[in-house]
């Protein structure tokens, strides 16, 4: 059916005469906008010929005046299809289906502002995309909203997102072939509320080209099965990974089966990790490692990790972090192939510099509870009223020639098997009981009232 001004107004038209005018109020809208029927623009679910150039035309004329576009339920396949400036698409969650026929995505945008999808199921038939692109790619965008969608076998990246500021939440988004929700360079997004399940390399990434403010905020998404399929030794493989991006909050969200890591903060500056609970990892839970400075990571559950928590790498300006309520149990030998030999027995806390350790419990470790500095990085460490059960070692502390202060105090130590605190020199323990020590053999430590059971 041609498309052309008159009949997009005549459908307009239509809707608003009705004795129940078609309105639909998108997630940010302060009015209700008009809704037009996609069917009355030549777009007809379940045809089996490809509705590309019909769906196109309908996007951008409806775009155009401002108003919804409604799709019906049934399968509508296409490929390629640009989303402009205000471009708006609605269907029935579930049962709305635009089904890939090819092109490098099925929706896309570049420097399209205030676009909006919801009740969609985007399915891309495992057809291989390039690389970096997602079934769903939208660069520089303002006011974006993803709400209730589906996205399924996407051959690379599920959502790609580039310079985009606004919202992506309660989506499904599984079976990917690569990332499930890719972000670079975020000017304002929110993620919430969404389900990601069997992606092959990584849950939800929020990087930036180069170290700077990001701010996106990831709460309260489900997160689950994310796999290794690149290999390396932790690029790949984490629930959620936040690099180079300074401000971040990962808050709320529940993480189950992933091949390295929960929440991987990588030279991130002022990275909260909050209140999230984790299960079945392959690696270290949650890591805040190379760059990072600034992380709180309080009050997570992790159960059933090689590690729990990780503020690493002093040696590349890793430093500064709280520490401070988790719960954190039942810790493995083994890691990954690929990581490092050393890396072999479990740890509940590991941290280097300008660091408190704080309230946190800790039980069932196949090594050392918490561990304070590697070698000679060790810089102003305080561990304080942490329970220790049920590990080889309670505390480890680096007493290596450079290593500098710690304070361990008011820790309970129960039932650990070689030692409850000791010093070491890289892995070589060299001082088996400092439980009582109070700086007479390291003067660059204080330890005091700490119980040992």
């Amino acid at each position: 059916m041609t498309m052309n001004r008159r009949r997009l107004f005549a459908a307009l038209a239509a809707s608003a005469s009705a004795a129940t005018p078609a309105l639909a109020r998108e997630t940010g809208d302060t009015v209700p906008r008009a809704e037009v029927d996609a069917a009355s623009l030549g777009v007809l679910p379940n045809s089996e010929t490809d509705q590309s150039a019909a769906l196109q035309r309908a996007i951008a004329h409806v775009a155009a005046a401002g108003a919804v576009l409604r799709l019906a339920p049934g399968i509508y396949r296409a490929g390629g299809l640009q989303l402009p400036s205000y471009a708006a698409i609605a269907g029935v969650a579930g049962t709305t289906q635009l089904v890939l026929t090819g092109g490098p995505s099925l929706l896309s945008s570049a420097g399209s502002d205030h676009v909006s999808l919801s009740g969609l199921l985007l399915d891309g038939g495992n057809i291989p995309l390039p690389d970096d692109h997602g079934l769903l790619h939208l660069t520089r965008g303002r006011g974006i909203r993803i709400a209730n969608c589906e996205i399924l076998n996407a051959g690379s990246n599920g959502i790609a997102l580039e310079a985009i500021a606004g919202e992506v939440s309660g989506n499904t988004v599984t079976g990917i072939a690569d990332y499930a929700i890719f972000s670079n360079d975020a000017a304002g997004l929110k993620i919430s509320g969404n389900t990601v399940s069997g992606a092959g390399n990584g849950g939800i990434l929020i990087w930036r080209s180069k170290p700077g403010d990001d701010g996106t905020l990831i709460a309260d998404n489900r997160i689950e099965d994310i796999k290794n399929k690149s290999g390396g030794s932790g690029q790949y493989g984490n629930a959620i990974n936040v690099f180079r991006a300074d401000n971040v909050i990962v808050r709320g969200n529940r993480i189950r089966n992933a091949a390295y890591t929960a929440v991987r903060g990588n030279s991130a500056a002022n990275l909260q990790i909050v209140g999230n609970t984790c299960t079945g990892l392959g690696e270290v839970a949650l890591y805040a490692e190379f760059g990072s400075q600034g992380a709180v990571i309080a009050n997570n559950i992790v159960d059933g990790a090689a590690a729990g928590v990780s503020v690493a790498n002093f040696d590349k300006d890793g430093r500064l972090a709280a520490v401070q309520g988790n719960m954190i149990r039942n810790l493995r030998r083994g890691r990954p192939a690929g990581d490092g030999p050393s890396d072999t027995a479990a740890l509940g806390i590991g941290v280097e510099a300008d660091t408190v350790v704080n309230g946190n419990v800790m039980e069932n470790v196949e090594g050392t509870g918490i561990q304070a500095g590697w070698g000679p990085y060790l810089r102003d460490v305080t561990i304080s009223a942490n329970v220790v059960r049920n590990a080889d070692y309670g505390i480890a502390v680096s007493v290596a020639s450079g290593a500098g202060a710690a304070v361990i105090a008011n820790n309970l130590l129960s039932g650990t098997r070689l030692g409850a605190i000791v010093g070491m020199e890289w892995t070589k323990v060299v001082a088996d009981d400092l439980s009582q020590d109070r700086g007479e053999r390291y003067a660059q430590l204080s330890i005091d009232g700490n119980r040992v059971r």
